[in-house]
């Protein structure tokens, strides 16, 4: 961070009162999350940073009200992209909640549209007062075994890698290729490596030499530990554990009985995923202290892992504390129990009170986003589904993740040995359509466990590549869902008797809306009540969340593609047909 000397003075002579600070928040609790203590006093800004903790005096003063005053709050790994708004939406939705950082990957985006995806997030992130960190995607396309919007090697890496806005290299998702030390993943890990900037993790269930191999690449972070066990494990790598509540995973009850005095400074907060809905009705970060709160969590040891521990991982030293220096990011809440976020102040600037955001609210131009879709002869004859075999490989949902079974199924079949539904079985036709290259790749399968019974739901977000994927009861409700989804830009839509129930559009990329969250939140309740109530989705069932996970070829067990149904356990595509085995 540069510094000029007419400022560095300035804030010199209001740390030592020699001169009133611009700011000063009276009579606070500050929590002191160095020493692990609250401190009485004043905190004084000077223009964007904080000059001191004590007694000073301000050309504006804003009374605490004894109120606890904490650093603000920092999201260690999201995809804005799930959020379904556009950066400036959800800036506008966490603040509120004390939120003043997120370190965000946008994978997403840049599968569907390159590094334009990811420069449109960088620019519209300049219009919210909410600090975007950027992790530059490592994984574009995220496997081979689909087809994305872009290819990103390391060699296109190596540009946009020296951009200061770009804060490190996101989530290596391809922890095999890291294992196996494969020329890819090196050449993509180096390229973060000799700028020196840090790596995020993704390694679900690696463990022993496995770990000890992915650890070695210096990426400094997991999201994805499910039980205690591993958390310890990566602690005692050197690595930092974030621990996930969002929207689809809820680690953070689970992994909090792993947190000790001892280790709690090699863990931190993130979200990953989170829908307005859960924004709206429990918070972001700031409903991650609660839990901890009802966990028996010290509370400033939970607020360390909001701020300064978030700062201390990925190296920004500039944040993560109330201290003399330091960016003027700070949360005022009532108690250290339920954290009811009053104020939150963003560079010295009263950001949000009182749940509401006060800053103007402007958005960045969405037009290169748009136009994502390329889809080539799409037709009802690409649905049709001859299986030559009377039992067939079926991806079975299991309620409650993203993880799907697979199951050998008994199937009806016409007279041209075409799979034909039956509402008996619970088993459907679930589609994927390519929708960036214009390959004219349509794969088909079949789906158990969704419940519909009548109609379709279309969707272009499916990750990681993000193709369309449609399921339904009949081809002719297929065929229009897709068709419709596409004249909207993408998005959500139900149809039934060829006629749009219920729909969203996003034109941003076919991933974002470019309507409030509000907005987002209550079409998004419509849809699920119509899912529900008249295409008959089962009840246990997302209909959204659990459609947009049907294609991740690194989630067990089998999902589908554009390229075909894929075993994920034994990384391999399979036939839908079983036939016997003499």
């Amino acid at each position: 961070m540069s510094m000029e000397k007419r400022r560095l003075k300035k804030l010199i002579d209001a740390a030592a009162g020699r001169i009133p600070a611009d700011v000063v928040i009276k009579n606070c609790k500050v929590v002191d999350v160095y020493n692990g203590t609250v401190i009485e006093g004043d905190i004084a800004i000077c223009e964007d940073l904080i000059a001191g903790v004590g007694t000073y005096e301000g050309l504006r003063e804003i009374d605490g009200n004894g109120q606890y005053a904490a650093p603000g709050f920092i999201d260690s790994h999201i995809h804005v992209e799930s959020s379904y708004v556009c950066p400036e939406e959800l800036g506008r939705m966490v603040v509120p909640h004390g939120t003043t950082t997120i370190i965000a990957d946008p994978h997403e985006i840049t599968n569907v549209c390159g590094l334009k995806g990811l420069n449109y997030m960088m620019e519209a992130s300049r219009e919210t007062v909410l600090d975007i960190k950027w992790m530059l995607p490592s994984c574009v396309p995220a496997t081979p075994f689909e087809h994305a919007g872009a290819v990103i090697d390391a060699e296109a890496m190596k540009e946009p890698i020296q951009n200061e806005r770009i804060l490190g290299l996101g989530e290596f998702m391809n922890f095999p290729g890291v294992i196996n030390a494969s020329d890819d993943s090196l050449d993509k890990l180096l390229v973060a490596m000799n700028q020196g900037k840090p790596i995020d993790g993704h390694s679900p269930g690696v463990s022993g030499n496995a770990l000890n191999a992915y650890a070695a690449a210096r990426i400094r972070t997991d999201h994805e530990c499910s039980s205690v066990a591993e958390m310890h494990e990566r602690i005692a790598r050197g690595m930092y554990v974030l621990l996930r509540q969002g929207s689809a995973c809820h680690n953070l009850k689970d992994l909090l009985k792993g947190v000790t005095p001892m280790n709690s400074r090699r863990c931190v907060f993130c979200a990953d995923d989170c829908q307005p809905k859960t924004i709206l009705s429990t918070g972001h970060l700031d409903h991650h202290l609660r839990i901890c709160s009802e966990e028996g969590i010290d509370p400033i040891m939970a607020i360390q892992m909001a701020s300064l521990n978030a700062a201390e991982c990925f190296g920004l030293a500039d944040r993560g504390a109330i201290a003399p220096g330091l960016r003027a990011d700070i949360v005022l809440f009532d108690n250290l129990k339920d954290f009811r976020v009053q104020k939150v102040f963003i560079e010295g600037k009263e950001a949000a009170s009182e749940g509401n955001y006060l800053l103007p609210i402007q958005r960045y131009d969405i037009s290169a986003t748009k136009g994502s879709f390329h889809v080539k002869d799409f037709s009802k004859e690409k649905l049709r589904l001859r299986i030559q075999s009377q039992r067939a490989h079926v991806i079975n949902i299991l309620p409650g993740g993203v993880v799907t079974g697979k199951e050998i199924a008994e199937i009806k079949r016409d007279e041209n040995s075409e799979f034909c539904y039956d509402p008996s079985s619970d088993i459907v036709k679930v589609a994927v359509v390519e929708r960036h290259q214009n390959t004219g790749n349509v794969a088909v399968a079949l789906l158990k466990g969704y419940g519909i019974k009548t109609g379709a739901v279309a969707l272009s977000i499916a990750h990681d590549s993000h193709n369309i994927i449609v399921v339904g009861v009949n081809d002719e409700d297929m065929v229009f869902a897709v068709e419709q989804l596409i004249k909207q830009d993408g998005g959500i839509i139900l149809v039934e008797n060829q006629e749009i129930l219920e729909s969203m559009p996003m034109p941003i990329a076919g991933l974002m809306s470019d309507q409030s969250g509000e907005w987002i939140d209550e079409k998004l309740t419509k849809i699920h009540k119509a899912a529900h109530e008249v295409l008959k989705v089962n009840e246990d069932v997302e209909p959204v969340m659990t459609l947009c996970f049907m294609s991740l070829a690194v989630i067990p067990e089998l999902k589908l593609t554009d390229m075909g149904l894929f075993d994920v356990t034994k990384f391999e595509f399979i036939p839908i047909e079983v036939h016997e085995t003499i």
